[in-house]
């Protein structure tokens, strides 16, 4: 029997790859990112950190060219990913402010009511990505990117 409309018989068939450890350990992975950025931060519940990371990934991710987003995520743990990449329109205007206090107060009015981020909190979660990332990998992918996006996970 063919192996996914393939012409090859099943005894000259690969094996199947396994899953990835990637997939396979993404959620303790994020587990123990959320536990760094509670610590980092000063928050009190990792629901605050999901929040505080969130909106830290969105702002980035605005100022990013779709392109640029693309060779970004690459390089963060899957379920960070996942979240770079939730409930976005491509097709929404790039914003254009680097300035940091522009982009703390971005990071604050992510669920205005719920959020807890503190000024320092792009800094706290660039600090605790470096951690959970291939350091080389992700210097390689930031110098593909303008200078204000790699001076943000600085």
């Amino acid at each position: 029997r063919p192996v996914f409309n393939s012409p090859v018989t099943p005894s000259k068939a690969r094996p199947p790859m396994p899953m990835p450890m990637d997939y396979r350990l993404a959620a303790q992975d994020f587990d123990r990112f959320l536990t760094d950025v509670v610590e980092a931060t000063g928050l009190t519940t990792r629901n605050q950190a999901y929040t505080t990371i969130q909106a830290v990934l969105i702002c980035f991710r605005r100022r990013l060219t779709l392109r640029e987003a693309i060779v970004f995520a690459q390089v963060l743990p899957a379920m960070l990913r996942a979240l770079f990449v939730e409930d976005w329109d491509p097709d929404a205007p790039q914003a254009t402010s680097w300035v940091r206090a522009t982009m703390t107060e971005e990071v604050k009015a992510l669920r205005v009511d719920h959020n807890f981020s503190p000024d320092t909190a792009i800094h706290d979660v660039a600090s605790v990505l470096r951690r959970h990332v291939e350091a080389e990998a992700f210097e390689r992918v930031l110098t593909r990117l303008p200078a204000p996006a790699r001076d943000f996970w600085s």
